[in-house]
């Protein structure tokens, strides 16, 4: 029997994506041997296969994307985090130290990624995925949904009441959307299409802003929310959009940098408002909104859903932008 798995090279486009038949790994010491059953695709997917952050793939080629659910089918010698038959999630930071918050084996770039049927990893770097959540829902959490995580209950702990500012209709934001609400938190989306705006709102968001049909956004979101500030901005679209998002922050508020799509990074800016660069989170905190999303029995977005032989369609999708939450793969 064997596996299948796509390879891509830094910098050579989607039509460079092929897939393989390979052996099915055992697991050494320490791992598991994981059937993987679905994925889900990141931005950062598209800036690595295109080049746009050039040297941060394995080479010559590697394995893309970073978020998986899969089921554990056997494990090596003295592995006692997960055992045959366990629903996991591998961790986007494989091989962390105990103590550290990342490391430099990063799934679908400098490590392996996920667009394959079998994989090996460490065990202590699989996380457990609860009974509540399907495959293709948990699969949506490593990456994006970690990331926007980090940028609500990290640096700056958001509180019930306070207000958060998101931008865009895509992985990170969706996610924030949701945890933020279930956190009791207000939430603002902006976008470029009233049908994600409107999809948003029944999500819970509070208020929607059109960024296109309303180019003064920050006046637009302070028209409608009264003339009130935020607490905390997902800074997905980057530099392009710093100034506005500043404009919009209460006294102790911060900017959480995590994204470009407006063509550079926030994180080395310089202004007269707090701004925290957001990194995708640890072990410990990807099981605490593991956790978080049973509890409050929260159900993660995925918009359309592609098998592994259309992978250059899924990216092609994600690169349209023209989706909602995330875009899934199916590894079954």
């Amino acid at each position: 029997m064997a596996a299948t798995s796509a390879f891509a090279k830094g910098g050579a486009g989607i039509d460079s994506v092929e897939l393989r038949e390979v052996a099915i790994p055992e697991p050494g010491p320490g791992e598991a041997l994981v059937r993987l059953k679905a994925a889900t695709l990141n931005f950062r997917d598209l800036l690595f296969v295109n080049g746009v952050l050039p040297g941060m793939t394995k080479q010559p080629e590697y394995v893309p994307l970073s978020c998986a659910t899969g089921e554990v089918l056997a494990v090596g010698e003295g592995v006692a985090r997960v055992k045959a038959g366990d629903r996991v999630n591998p961790l986007f930071h494989q091989g962390l130290a105990a103590g550290a918050r990342n490391s430099p084996d990063m799934l679908g770039g400098s490590a392996d990624g996920v667009a394959r049927t079998h994989a090996v990893f460490p065990a202590e770097s699989l996380c457990l995925v609860p009974d509540e959540l399907g495959d293709l829902e948990a699969a949506t959490l490593p990456c994006a949904a970690l990331t926007a995580w980090s940028a609500l209950f990290d640096a700056r702990p958001l509180k019930a009441g306070e207000r958060v500012l998101v931008q865009g209709a895509g992985g990170v934001s969706i996610a924030a959307l949701q945890w933020a609400k279930a956190a009791g938190a207000e939430v603002i989306i902006t976008s470029s299409s009233d049908a994600k705006l409107k999809r948003a709102k029944a999500l819970g968001a509070d208020v929607g802003v059109n960024y296109r049909t309303s180019p003064d956004w920050a006046k637009a979101v302070r028209a409608a929310s009264g003339g009130r500030g935020v607490d905390i901005v997902v800074d997905t679209a980057g530099a392009s959009e710093l100034e506005a998002s500043a404009s919009l922050l209460n006294d102790g508020g911060v900017i959480a940098a995590i994204g470009m799509l407006g063509g550079d990074f926030s994180w080395n800016r310089q202004i007269d408002k707090p701004i925290v660069p957001i990194s995708v989170g640890d072990r410990e905190q990807h099981e605490a909104m593991l956790a978080f999303a049973a509890r409050r029995g929260i159900r993660p977005v995925v918009d359309v859903v592609f098998d592994l032989t259309r992978l250059t369609d899924a990216m092609r999708c994600l690169e349209s932008k023209q989706f909602f939450g995330k875009v899934g793969v199916n590894l079954r």
